[in-house]
């Protein structure tokens, strides 16, 4: 009983005290990389021959250096310069010094001693030229010391003297990238450099006249970069520059032509002499004359060269320009002198006629032409032998140029005119194709001719749809002179479209911009196209006929600003106005016309004003809303919704804000049933429906916010910014039903760090906009971030179901102007029964024709899907046609920072967090097309 009463003693009363282990502290490991400049020694101590060491260097050149160890890797390769014999590794090792020193993060002004060390050396012409270049690089790298470039001129100065030609090109080049064009001075007043080499310019004009035809070259284009640097070229040169337009080498005439051109934008109303006369001229107009002479140059280049720069001479005078549309020296372009002159002169010389010799007393001065031309005589007609040029490239410089300076004056634009319709007749397609925009450019500045538009007209025969379209928008803003010209093209644009087809809507549109700037000159055509008499009744055209509603076209946009010609309209002509009216309004206008017995008729469609002002209302009314589960928030939604889908199709100009509008308030929607309090408080198996709906809402509204940024273009920051937040509810709403069926495919904690990577990159993406989200969804996330990042999944969960309850609604602030991508598949039609026949094996060809509109970047962003409707393998062999459907879809990635939120200067270079995105979104209507399988032949 004792023993028993002790040991339970013991048990109660004995205390065991655990003391924690102490933990061993953790070893902090070093990772260091294996050093550059030591393994690149060892290597080309390695190498036996010249040709193992440039196949070091070689491979070497092909990793990336770290800027910690740049100088190293520089000391090991001069180390190795001066020990090396062969001429090509030392050639090697001086290109690799230029481009370790454009290392981000290195300062190349610690290699430049020992790269300036290297010339003290060095004997091989070649590896003189490339250390050059390598100073040149650093100078680069180092704008903005004064004392290094120039110490780096005193070496270009040194080496100009140099035989080698490649040597004085790099020279030339570093004086044109680092010289100046006066002389700084010390703070003792003593020039830095010697006074002879402190101007670049005189030093590198000595060098035009050069004996070698690439130091020419290289000495204009040194000069054109001083230019280019902001140094202003001094007039002197002028003279020199000229000379060298007749330089036997083309390289020399082509530079020579730029640095004409420049000194006569500098200088264009100084007054230059005209060699042998006593005449004078504007330097613009001098410099016009000899680059116009440059047209007509042996070498195609320079003629392209000269006829571009043409085309930037604006300042020239009216009198100089006309004169290249004509060969024949105009006689106001040679001094003549008066009477009053000649007599003086006689009268100075004792001569006196003496009235035996008829004419005895006339001018017997000789004129030199050549000599005494304001305007070389080559120059005349300039215009003229680049429009006859034998090489297409020249042909479309000089139509260029010629849009250029007919934009610039009005008269020109008309002398031009005829120069460029002929042009219509080119061999060569992109001629032509340039030639009818051109025109079209300086459309506003001419009326066509009949025989003028005869010739373009004759265009619409071509068979490549691309010059016919540009023809049709050439004709929607040209204006014509006479009733007969509308008659005429009225007619070819008819035999066009029963030519081409597939021209319809291109020829519709063009016959509309056509009645619109001439509705006096329909108006006497109306009976005539109409086929209206004043006494008897005419049959009713067809409305099927695609030519009778282009004539209805033409004629409906005249009596837009013509009110007295619905008088001329027939009965069935009302009828056919109100058929057109509701299917092509994008092509007849609304009319306002009388009453009559049969049609009382109104003005169609409702003023632009108002239906902007419906569509501020709607969205204002939506911003009444302060939370997503306020009572009467989802009626409001709905309604609103159905207001902005009908205003979109009702009113065409606003149908993009509509759109957009309209898909937001349904995202906003989505989420709101997703959101049903009573249904989140039930246990997850008495609720599965509402899970599979909910889940159902997140993946449209992702699918939603794709379409809402990469649809719809004219998106600002701010628009941009509120569709990635409801992107990132969406994904919240995602993240928080899968913790809640335990379904989801990834961990839930990779989950959990995945959406918290997604806010922070929001976070960095939009700073801009954070100040307007503050009582948004986002907004209260930031708010809690430092606890987001350290709370357990669960936690995670649980405060974002609540923070989507309780977050604010996000109002949407509309731009200025948003548009909505679209497509029209225009052929195939889909209502051919005439399947496509093609052998089974081989590929059939299926040509597609839309109408794209406001899509940016079509070529890369445009696919075309392609979906069987029935099993084809199982049709094959019985030969039995099918159906196949074709749409267009809109490709997006969300990698590309495309967007305006994305290309704020304060988020250069970042990525978004997540990983790229890429998907389709269709944007037309489909179209089905029926194929015929035949077997295959054996």
């Amino acid at each position: 009983m004792a023993a028993h009463l002790k040991k339970r003693v013991y048990e109660e009363f004995s205390k065991v005290v655990q003391l924690p282990q102490e933990e061993a502290p953790a070893k902090k490991l070093r990772l260091t990389k294996p050093s550059k400049s030591a393994a690149l020694h060892i290597d080309l101590c390695k190498a036996s021959n010249p040709t193992d060491a440039l196949q070091y260097l070689l491979h070497f050149a092909r990793s990336s250096v770290e800027a910690e160890s740049v100088e190293g890797v520089v000391r090991i390769l001069l180390e190795h310069y001066y020990k090396e014999q062969d001429n090509s590794v030392r050639l090697k090792i001086a290109s690799l010094i230029g481009l370790l020193s454009k290392t981000q993060n290195f300062n190349p002004e610690s290699i430049l001693d020992d790269t300036l060390n290297t010339f003290n050396t060095e004997k091989s012409h070649q590896v003189l030229a490339q250390l050059l270049d390598t100073l040149l690089v650093i100078g680069t790298q180092l704008p903005e010391s004064p004392i290094v470039r120039h110490r780096l001129i005193e070496v270009a100065y040194k080496h100009l003297s140099d035989t080698y030609f490649g040597v004085r090109n790099k020279c030339l080049q570093l004086l044109g990238c680092l010289g100046n064009v006066d002389t700084p001075l010390n703070k003792d007043g003593q020039g830095l450099v010697p006074a002879v080499i402190g101007d670049a310019q005189s030093l590198i004009s000595d060098y035009f006249a050069d004996q070698d035809p690439r130091v020419r070259t290289a000495a204009i284009k040194a000069m054109l970069q001083l230019h280019e640097r902001g140094l202003k070229i001094q007039q002197t040169i002028y003279d020199q520059a000229c000379r060298l337009l007749c330089d036997d080498y083309e390289q020399v005439r082509s530079a020579a032509v730029q640095m004409v051109w420049v000194l006569s934008q500098l200088y264009p109303e100084s007054i230059v002499p005209i060699p042998s006369s006593n005449e004078q001229v504007r330097l613009v107009d001098d410099s016009f004359g000899k680059i116009s002479h440059m047209v007509s140059d042996g070498s195609w280049v320079v003629r392209v060269q000269a006829a571009k720069t043409l085309g930037n001479m604006l300042q020239v005078s009216p009198h100089f320009l006309e004169q290249t549309l004509d060969k024949k020296l105009m006689s106001d372009l040679r001094r003549k002198r008066t009477a009053h002159e000649r007599a003086k002169e006689l009268y100075a010389s004792g001569e006196f006629s003496s009235g035996r010799k008829w004419a005895d007393d006339a001018p017997k001065e000789k004129v030199d032409t050549s000599a005494v031309n304001l305007i070389a005589s080559g120059a005349c007609g300039a215009f003229v032998h680049g429009l006859e040029d034998e090489m297409y490239e020249v042909r479309i410089a000089a139509v260029d140029a010629l849009s250029a300076l007919a934009q610039s004056s009005a008269s020109f634009a008309e002398k031009c005119l005829d120069f460029l319709v002929d042009m219509f007749n080119d061999e060569i397609e992109e001629v032509r194709l340039q030639s009818i925009h051109v025109l079209r450019q300086i459309s506003t500045n001419i009326t066509l001719r009949e025989d003028q538009l005869d010739t373009v007209l004759a265009v619409l025969e071509d068979s490549s749809r691309d010059i016919r379209e540009a023809l049709h928008e050439l004709l929607c803003f040209t204006n014509v002179s006479t009733k007969e010209c509308i008659q005429l093209a009225l007619l070819e644009l008819l035999k066009n479209l029963t030519k081409y087809p597939t021209d319809r809507n291109s020829v519709w549109k063009c016959l509309k911009f056509l009645g619109c700037r001439h509705p006096t000159l329909v108006l006497p055509l109306v009976p005539e196209l109409l086929s209206t008499h004043p006494y008897f009744h005419t049959p009713e055209p067809d409305m099927d006929d695609p030519a009778y509603i282009a004539v209805l076209v033409l004629v409906f946009n005249a009596a837009q600003s013509c009110p007295t010609m619905t008088a001329l309209f027939s009965d069935h002509t009302f009828r056919h106005y109100t058929y057109l009216r509701d299917s092509l309004s994008h092509l007849v206008p609304p009319l306002r016309v009388r009453h009559t017995h049969t049609h009382p008729f109104q003005t169609l469609g409702p003023p632009i004003y108002s239906a902007q002002l419906f569509l501020q209302q709607s969205l204002g009314r939506i911003s009444t809303i302060h939370n997503l589960q306020d009572p009467g928030a989802q009626d409001l939604l709905n309604f609103t919704i159905r207001d902005l889908q009908r205003l979109g199709e009702l009113q065409t100009e606003l149908a993009g804000a509509a759109d957009f509008s309209a898909t937001y308030l349904r995202c906003q929607l989505l989420l709101t049933k997703a959101l049903q309090e009573k249904l989140w408080t039930m246990a997850v198996p008495l609720c599965l429906k509402h899970n599979a709906m909910a889940t159902a809402a997140a993946k449209q509204m992702l699918e939603e916010t794709y379409k809402l940024e990469f649809l719809y273009s004219g998106l600002e920051n701010r628009q941009v910014a509120t569709i990635h937040h409801v992107r990132l509810q969406a994904k919240a709403l995602q993240l928080v039903l899968t913790a809640r069926t335990r379904r989801g495919v990834e961990p839930l904690i990779s989950v959990c760090e995945k959406f918290l990577q997604e806010v922070e990159s929001f976070q960095r993406l939009f700073v801009v906009e954070l100040p307007h989200l503050q009582e948004s969804f986002v907004g209260k996330l930031l708010d809690l971030s430092p606890k987001l990042s350290a709370c357990k999944p669960g936690e995670l969960v649980k405060i974002l179901q609540t923070t989507l309850r309780q977050s604010g609604f996000l109002n949407l602030q509309l731009p200025k102007q948003v548009q909505r991508a679209s497509a029209t598949i225009i052929e195939p039609t889909g209502e051919s029964d005439n399947p496509l026949r093609f052998t089974s094996g081989l590929v059939v060809a299926l040509d597609i024709d839309a109408t794209l509109e406001h899509v940016q970047d079509p070529h890369n962003t445009v696919k075309v899907q392609v979906h069987t409707l029935t099993h084809t393998s199982c049709l094959t062999a019985h030969g039995l046609a099918c159906q196949i459907e074709v749409r267009l879809l809109l490709a997006y990635s969300s990698s590309r920072l495309c967007k305006a939120a994305w290309s704020d200067s304060s988020t250069e270079g970042l990525q978004p967090a997540e990983g790229a995105t890429e998907g389709t979104i269709p944007f037309g209507k489909p179209v089905k097309v029926f194929i015929m399988p035949k077997p295959a032949r054996r």
